[in-house]
């Protein structure tokens, strides 16, 4: 299992910082329209990032499996 470390994201502490601050902002927004804006931009985001990441994911899989025959 600790081959599988590298796949654990951890935010750094400006990382969470830098987050936090985001999410106050959108706390104190009472532009209803640009919160929706920004709802869609993060759904259209968040499905190209889970398509990149499966690919990615398989990819690398792929390559594992190659490498492991080799072996």
């Amino acid at each position: 299992m600790d081959d599988m470390q590298w796949m654990i994201a951890e935010l750094t502490l400006h990382e969470e910082l830098m987050m936090e601050r985001s999410i106050r902002s959108l706390d104190s927004t009472e532009d209803v329209d640009q919160v929706k804006g920004l709802c869609a931009a993060l759904i259209r985001q968040s499905f190209h990032q889970r398509k990149l990441l499966s690919q990615a994911v398989s990819r690398i899989a792929e390559m594992d499996a190659q490498l492991a025959c080799l072996e």
